[in-house]
């Protein structure tokens, strides 16, 4: 809003500000971070009331039994501050930006009724798996479909030439291969599929997940301006495409609604994110990753999330080839957990993992 307020050119001198997108994500970042301390107590007492209380797998830890009853659907509390900072301070001509809100808000009320039919309608294992598989595969094809067709090639002045199509890999100068349309957008679905669902197998412990999925959204939060500055994108020989700063913008709204949302979470939390907020969350960084050209990079700065997805998909495999398994629970966390480290303690270095692989991704940026 306060972007197209500034171009309309009939406001005072002082909104030329908003003409910077480094100004506007600022603002971003900070306006969602606000918006969940303002909202956040309303909507945990709200769903406190209504008695939105987590379940607590009974052949899980513990220690996680105190949990039970602690409201859930947290999520709504991130999806209001991203989608009012966004609305505020992003500028909705951009098709990508527009793009990535509607889709991202799409996930998340898949998420919802997910957690609706968990704790609401008390149905064991909430939504059917195949209808939420279903209902995802046709968000992310939704998203593909858009990209592919209403964002435009790039067009910039650039000194790496590529296809909208194009995979690139960490580490590696240009184009590996251009997919073409065919193969480009089941992998698209595939990433941002995957993406969503490995946040969701994340989201066990208190901040864990939304701590990581912030140290994401900042890298590719800085990737995207870069991404969306020729003359910087040119100089560490990267990608540069039409309006990818303006991403930057949605990135940091998503970190500051993030953080402000681990204020509540920390343990002991007082609030759980639920499907509501993991789907979109993932989701999310998965479509920004297509959009910036880094499918590839995210499987390293999300290492965390690509671990714990691993490890169920290897426990579930194991399980039903030998009858055994390979880790004491699944996802990975849990066999943390159960090996003996306090809860604080694997979400503390799960973050410093994720941090780590984030300066690794960043550096990706020079050597190649």
């Amino acid at each position: 809003m306060f972007e197209y307020l500034y171009s309309s050119g009939h406001m005072p001198g002082f909104f030329r500000l908003f003409g910077y997108v480094s100004f506007r994500a600022v603002l971003a970042g900070l306006g969602s971070m606000a918006f969940c301390f303002i909202f956040g107590p309303l909507i945990i007492s709200y769903l406190k009331q209504l008695k939105f209380g987590e379940r607590v797998r009974s052949d899980g830890p513990q220690s996680h039994l105190n949990k039970a009853g602690t409201p859930t659907m947290g999520g709504i509390m991130i999806l209001l501050s991203l989608t009012i900072s966004c609305l505020l301070f992003g500028n909705l001509r951009n098709t990508g930006f527009v793009l990535m809100l509607v889709c991202t808000l799409a996930l998340g009320m898949i998420g919802f009724m997910d957690d609706y039919s968990k704790v609401v309608l008390k149905k064991k294992g909430g939504m059917n798996a195949r209808m939420k598989m279903v209902l995802t595969l046709i968000v992310a094809l939704f998203f593909c479909l858009c990209y592919n067709f209403l964002m435009p090639e790039p067009s910039v002045l650039r000194k790496i030439e590529y296809a909208k199509t194009g995979l690139f890999l960490p580490f590696v100068k240009g184009q590996v291969i251009d997919l073409t349309p065919w193969f480009a957008l089941p992998f698209w679905m595939v990433v941002v599929v995957g993406s969503a669902h490995a946040v969701n197998l994340t989201d066990g412990l208190d901040g864990l997940a939304i701590g990581n999925v912030a140290i994401v959204a900042v890298t590719l939060g800085v990737l995207a301006y870069i991404t969306g500055t020729p003359k910087v994108a040119n100089y560490l020989n990267v990608p540069a495409a039409d309006g990818a700063h303006e991403i930057s913008v949605f990135l940091a709204a998503l970190t500051g609604a993030g953080v402000g949302f681990l204020w509540y979470n920390a343990a002991p939390a007082m609030v759980f994110m639920g499907d509501t907020g993991s789907l979109a969350l993932g989701g999310s960084i998965g479509m920004a990753a297509i959009l910036l050209k880094k499918e590839i990079l995210l499987a390293l700065m999300g290492g965390v999330f690509v671990a714990e997805a691993v490890s169920v998909i290897l426990q579930v495999a194991s399980f039903k080839a030998t009858g055994k398994r390979i880790f004491k629970m699944s996802p990975l966390h849990h066999h943390f957990e159960l090996s003996g480290w306090p809860e604080t303690r694997v979400v503390i270095r799960f973050w410093l993992v994720g941090v780590i692989l984030a300066l690794i991704s960043l550096s990706s940026l020079r050597i190649q």
